[in-house]
């Protein structure tokens, strides 16, 4: 998310899928979209079929690569290195698009003095005090000489020349310039020919007349440096003048069908619904008013962040939110440190852990360092589970080698409706809410994940309600008032799925109506929201508009409803250019109606709509009176695309190459290895590989099958079918090199841990010829198996996988590591406590742990 939040200003994909047919060209990296995005593949097919260029560039030649014009290999991890040499090539072969970047990026902006590049450290920026100050943070920067330089009007200073020395451009095109088609050919594998083609293509399809789209998913946001791959894509879309504009930006592929919605209504520790930061203790902000100093901005769509705090807060506690008690701000849970998913499984481990609720989620199976995620949850005291089947984690106490015996962790699983035994909202791909209907109802005494969440509210509140203590009231405070409209489902305790969404949406408190808009909610306790970045989804009483499902054409705007304010396409106000006037009649979308002074088009502006393009920037302004009329990106500070990122990000304002956690070779690039900023664990239960480590000389990578998802689809008979069995893939040199067969039983190890699978032989993975003729193989594997239960087997690849991870959202690296095969099986799992660093004297004799199942109560 921050890879397009701090170049652009949301984390959300540019564009919509349908646009993709509007594309001169499509760069696929990262993602296998045919066969992990079917549905939405088809707008690439259209593009293709009225002439656009396909290009895939990916470890393997999968049913995308089949179908693009032009197919590239690279090495899994070197991604950086690939897109920085296409920055490179860009800018030393003038083919950027001179005007777009000058008026809508901060190319122009000067960066302070004391600002050094990795040119000149060697792989680190300024401000590292990571071994030079034991006292401070450890491997942390001081970001103050990444910022920008101002006048005494606060205004940041420019050079619309692009010729300044410290101007973002001349410090682009410095980091950039050891990043050339020899090194791509060196550190990435890719030859040279086809690595110049992809920069012509886009070269040619960029510019007043042609847009090119990248596409991209988790195989770039899974690494140490994930951030960074997506913020190299931002620049060079932002240099070639493709973001904003129709048949360009950039599509974040989601891995679910509502990964999306999911982080918009934040199941992320740190994050409110709405991306409203969580208040943290290191920040100090004990008080709304602190709070808000911290987090709000002067300038940029960011000023409004008041106005969307109170309304969460008085839309969580209703009317006990008042001024006088600052809404309740001190009911909200404060940050004390990274609580995302690779640290909470260490703390488990480590005993610091009692409960554990886990909805939607299988950490047993599809976990890092898999193992120790089984063998965390049996330090815990209890642990909920709500899933379709009983899964890894569930049910982790029965795994090869454990005796439950040994394990006092009191289990519970409840039995959870699938998606078609619920109603609901999703958020798909291109943030595009759409409703579906319940179509069954749930089997047994399964139950929705609503039904548990609303439930578990309603006992809590029962349980703590003669409760006079303060720390009770955030509970008893709660609005918790979601009554179903029909009575069969009330019955049921079924809440109100369309209730809970006109709370999102939000209402004025005064008469319950409902808001129309964000621009509609205040920061004075007279509205309430969920969730701001939804308003206009549910704008009065009768209306659900994720219920749409008029038109199918690429300018309809009555499909569903696309935060924000239903606008397709973000920053639109860049398919104009500054004087507001369309970049050519074939690249029209949003233009300013001189007759009608505003703006207009095929979708809603991203932008104020009666701000006229000759609008001058006020000195001082606040919010986007601080932007001129030609700032395309509102949520910005300046109102410019971000070429350079002052301080937003902690491993650097320009991304870097840096080698995995993992890796074949050292980087040939810098002295600094990998990124200086990663979190890693060195700890016994948590080995790795290393750097040219000749007892793991192949390159792994991890992928997604389209026959599985996972636990549900493993118990599909005629999906089980089609894949039945974990396989790896493996290029035919290497199987003669290895003496596997197609078929053969092979081992696949690292130093965390070994599976086995049935080798697949195949001439979609190719060896890579790398810098001083290094000779490296690559293995694919799937990770959507596992032993415990379903029609289809196989081991777990989360059981091969070290934990490490991005330093800025906590992703771990499960997309490229370094492993071994040999032919045969592996050897059967044996377990003691001691192997699971359980200490003796917390072994208890009590016998498994209890478990509350599909036909048994589960109150």
């Amino acid at each position: 998310m921050p890879g397009l939040g701090t170049s652009l200003g949301r984390g959300g994909a540019t564009t919509f899928l349908e646009d993709l047919k509007n594309a001169d060209c499509i760069l696929i990296e990262g993602s296998n979209f045919a066969e992990c995005h079917p549905v939405g593949f088809r707008f690439v097919m259209e593009a293709k079929e009225r002439g656009a260029k396909i290009i895939h560039v990916d470890p393997r030649f999968t049913r995308t690569s089949a179908l693009a014009n032009l197919y590239v290999s690279i090495r899994s991890g070197s991604d950086i290195v690939f897109l920085g040499a296409i920055i490179h090539w860009v800018l030393e072969n003038e083919r950027y698009f001179r005007e777009y970047v000058r008026d809508f990026t901060n190319a122009s902006n000067i960066v302070c003095e004391a600002y050094q590049d990795t040119e000149d450290l060697d792989g680190l920026f300024s401000g590292w005090r990571g071994a030079a100050h034991p006292e401070a943070e450890p491997r942390a920067y001081d970001v103050d000489t990444w910022k920008f330089e101002h006048d005494k009007k606060g205004r940041p200073l420019r050079d619309p020349t692009l010729q300044h020395p410290r101007c973002v451009f001349q410090i682009l095109r410095r980091h950039f310039s050891r990043y050339t088609t020899e090194m791509v050919e060196t550190i990435c594998g890719t030859p040279r020919k086809k690595f110049l083609e992809v920069c012509q293509a886009l070269a040619d399809n960029s510019g007043r007349e042609r847009t090119t789209a990248f596409a991209y998913a988790v195989g770039w946001t899974q690494h140490t440096v994930g951030v960074q791959y997506i913020r190299t894509a931002a620049i060079l879309q932002l240099l070639l003048g493709n973001i904003g504009r129709p048949g360009g930006g950039i599509m974040a592929l989601r891995g679910h069908a509502n990964i999306q919605g999911a982080t918009d209504i934040a199941t992320l520790y740190d994050l409110l619904p709405g991306y409203l930061p969580m208040p943290a203790v290191q920040r100090d902000e004990q008080t709304l008013a602190a709070y808000l100093k911290t987090n709000r901005k002067p300038t940029g769509w960011w000023a409004n962040l008041p106005k969307y705090v109170v309304s969460i807060l008085k839309a969580f506690y209703g009317d006990a939110a008042t001024a006088e008690n600052d809404f309740c701000f001190s009911y909200l849970p404060q940050l004390t440190g990274d609580h995302s998913t690779l640290p909470t499984q260490i703390a488990m481990k480590d005993g610091l852990v009692k409960g554990y609720i886990v909805l939607g989620q299988n950490p047993g199976a599809s976990g890092l360092n898999a193992e120790m995620a089984r063998a965390a949850m049996e330090r815990l005291e209890w642990m909920v589970n709500v899933d379709f089947y009983e899964t890894e984690t569930a049910s982790f106490w029965k795994r090869e080698g454990v005796d439950p015996a040994t394990i006092a962790t009191e289990c519970f699983f409840i039995p959870g409706a699938t998606v078609v035994e619920k109603e609901g909202t999703m958020t798909n791909t291109n943030r595009l809410l759409q409703f579906h209907e319940k179509a069954v109802q749930p089997a047994g005494q399964s139950v929705s994940d609503l039904w548990f969440v609303h439930q578990l509210g309603l006992r809590l509140k029962a349980l703590y309600a003669d409760s006079a203590d303060p720390k009770d009231r955030p509970i008893l405070d709660l609005t918790w008032e979601y009554a179903h409209e029909d009575e069969a489902e009330r019955r049921r305790g079924e809440p109100s799925v369309l209730k809970v969404m006109q709370e999102i949406n939000g209402y004025y408190v005064a008469t319950g109506e409902q808001v129309g808009s964000f621009t509609d909610l205040r920061d004075d306790g007279s509205t309430a929201a969920g969730g701001w970045i939804y308003s206009g989804v549910c704008p009065d009483k009768t209306t659900h508009r994720a219920r749409n499902r008029k038109g199918d054409g690429w300018t309809s705007l009555e499909w569903g409803f696309s935060w924000p304010a239903n606008r397709r396409m973000l920053y639109n106000r860049a398919s104009a250019d500054a004087d507001g006037k369309p970049w050519s009649e074939r690249k029209k979308y949003i233009w300013w109606d001189e007759e009608q002074q505003c703006w207009t088009g095929f979708d809603v502006p991203d932008f104020p709509a009666k701000k006229s393009p000759q609008t001058p920037a006020k000195a001082g302004g606040f919010g986007l009176d601080a932007h001129s009329g030609a700032d395309p990106f509102i949520m910005q500070l300046d109102g410019r695309g971000a070429l350079f990122v002052g301080g937003a990000l902690k491993d650097g304002p320009l991304p870097t190459h840096y080698e995995p956690q993992n890796s074949v070779l050292p980087n040939l690039l810098y002295k600094q290895q990998h990124n200086p900023t990663m979190r890693e664990w060195k700890r016994h239960d948590n080995p790795v590989m290393g750097v040219e480590n000749p007892d793991y000389p192949y390159v792994l990578t991890t992928y997604r099958l389209t026959e599985h998802s996972g636990i549900m689809t493993r118990n599909v008979a005629w999906l089980a079918e089609l894949q039945p069995e974990l396989f790896a893939e493996i290029d035919p040199e290497l199987a003669v090199e290895r003496g596997i067969r197609n078929g053969d039983w092979i081992t696949i190890n690292t130093a965390v841990g070994e599976i086995e699978a049935h080798a697949l032989v195949s001439g979609r993975m190719r060896p890579l010829r790398l810098g001083k003729g290094k000779r490296v193989h690559q293995i694919g594997l799937p990770y959507n198996y596992s032993n415990l239960g379903g029609l289809a087997r196989g081991d777990s690849s989360g059981d091969l996988v070290p934990l490490a991870m991005d330093p800025n959202v906590s992703i771990h690296e499960g997309k490229t590591l370094t492993c071994n095969i040999r032919p045969g099986r592996r050897a059967a799992r044996t377990s003691s406590p001691i192997d699971r660093n359980v200490p003796l004297d917390q072994q208890t004799p009590e016998g498994q742990p209890t478990m509350h199942g599909r036909d048994e109560p589960h109150g």
